[in-house]
């Protein structure tokens, strides 16, 4: 019975830093969206701050669970991504950029708060300290690598919509197209090549270089201006 509460209090202070962040993230989106004009997300109710609304079989519980069970040094998940009629934007290309940015910009928030309540929070029991201390420092670290692979400028990630709504027209296009096989190639470029080199006895270890550096380096320097 106790190693049954140990995994749920463990599991804990995963889960509930995961459903905050891909939630409000995806809520952000949603609420920049109506900001700009477009209300799709709010009829579909996808505006709520209830998880369950933005939860995806896939993205929040089957992979953070798998890379949970497998003790693996970082934890990565996503909800179900918030409708947008990007041609109701107004202005357009401003709006898309900033509904794109509102959910890493929100993450990078998370992160900031979970600082502020690791610094100011007081004491409480010994445990409970050490359930919220963890619990804080993987919402630190968790926001900052969604927030880093968000802004990667590869479609259908939000820096990927960042970097269409800059572009000039033509090349503007041919990475409007890129949103459908743009997560395919990504998943590839950052996780079955790396797998495959390692068959082979190279190490390229991508998503350490494209994410998990720049994370860290996001993560070291909110807590030099917040901590």
């Amino acid at each position: 019975m106790n190693d049954i509460v140990e995994l749920i209090v463990s599991a804990s202070t995963w889960v509930i830093p995961v459903l905050l962040a891909v939630t409000l993230h995806e809520a952000a989106h949603g609420f920049a969206a109506k900001l700009f004009g477009d209300d799709t997300a709010q009829r579909m109710g996808r505006l709520s701050l209830n998880p369950i609304r933005h939860i995806d079989p896939v993205g929040t519980i089957l992979i953070p669970g798998l890379l949970l069970i497998t003790a693996a040094p970082f934890l990565f998940g996503y909800a179900k991504p918030v409708p947008v009629a990007f041609h109701r934007l107004h202005p357009q290309r401003l709006g898309i950029i900033g509904v794109a940015v509102a959910g890493p910009a929100t993450n990078v928030l998370l992160a900031i708060v979970s600082i502020l309540l690791l610094v100011w929070l007081p004491d409480f029991s010994p445990s409970i300290n050490q359930w919220l201390g963890t619990t804080l420092n993987q919402s630190i670290w968790l926001n900052c690598i969604l927030a880093v692979f968000n802004m990667l400028p590869i479609p259908p990630l939000d820096g990927g919509r960042v970097l269409t709504a800059i572009s000039p027209m033509p090349v503007a296009r041919v990475l409007a197209r890129m949103e459908k096989t743009g997560m395919i190639i990504l998943i590839g470029l950052v996780f079955l090549l790396p797998y495959v080199t390692s068959k082979l006895g190279i190490d390229l270890p991508i998503f350490q270089w494209m994410v998990l550096e720049p994370a860290n380096a996001l993560v070291r320097l909110l807590a030099n201006i917040f901590a």
